[in-house]
């Protein structure tokens, strides 16, 4: 896909969107470090509300450490996967400690060391915590740039550099919360609602829909 294309699609999906600062509530780098780790497989407000009870009792890695493994697992339960995120936590809490002086690492290098913290959670925090520019790549963003064309990638990863590489760094961050939204309102995994997208004209996907229809209609 051109330049003019894409620039054309940031333009829509900038303007089809209200500017979006987290999806997730919190009051300091660490409580959105815990907010994200319980993002996985979870919807937001779950999240939320999870958040909302655990950071009254406890939202410092210190004060998550005195809490306990079993005491966390209970609070974060209605979440899924609590096991591994509850250990994710408190290890990483301890490394936070141990290895930061009790502060959220500021860069990708030391965030991807933290037990649970990958590229997306990572990218989260630094736009969010540190005022970088950054990409997070969930699977929300994943497909919508793949089908749209703002990409054409295999990995998260990948599709992560090729967004870097699409948009302006300016809007990195900006944009990353317009796909999820596009993703969740208009370009869903199952039925997407291609006829009322705002870039449908530009989509790759789209018009390969439309062909197969044509062809289909023909014979």
């Amino acid at each position: 896909m051109d330049k003019e294309c894409i620039n054309k699609i940031i333009d829509l999906l900038d303007n089809a969107y209200e500017d979006v600062k987290t999806f997730l509530n919190y009051s300091s780098g660490y409580e959105l470090f815990v907010a994200v780790i319980l993002s996985a497989q979870c919807t937001d407000k779950r999240v939320n509300e999870i958040t909302f009870n655990l950071f009254k009792i406890a939202n410092t890695p210190q004060e998550i450490l005195d809490l306990g493994r079993e005491k966390l697992q209970q609070i974060i339960k209605s979440g899924g996967l609590w096991e591994v995120k509850s250990k994710n936590i408190i290890d990483a809490s301890r490394i936070i400690i141990d290895k930061f002086g009790g502060n959220v690492p500021d860069n990708m290098e030391d965030l991807l060391t933290l037990p649970g913290v990958g590229r997306k959670t990572a990218n989260v925090i630094l736009s969010h915590i540190y005022n970088k520019d950054a990409i997070a790549v969930d699977t929300h963003v994943f497909r919508v740039s793949n089908r749209i064309g703002l990409a054409n990638e295999k990995t998260p990863y990948a599709t992560e550099e090729a967004l870097m590489r699409a948009i302006d760094r300016s809007m990195w961050s900006r944009m990353h919360y317009k796909l999820i939204l596009h993703g969740r309102n208009i370009c869903t995994a199952r039925s997407p609602k291609c006829d009322k997208c705002a870039v449908n004209n530009y989509c790759l996907y789209y018009k390969n829909q439309k062909e197969i229809k044509n062809v289909n209609i023909k014979h």
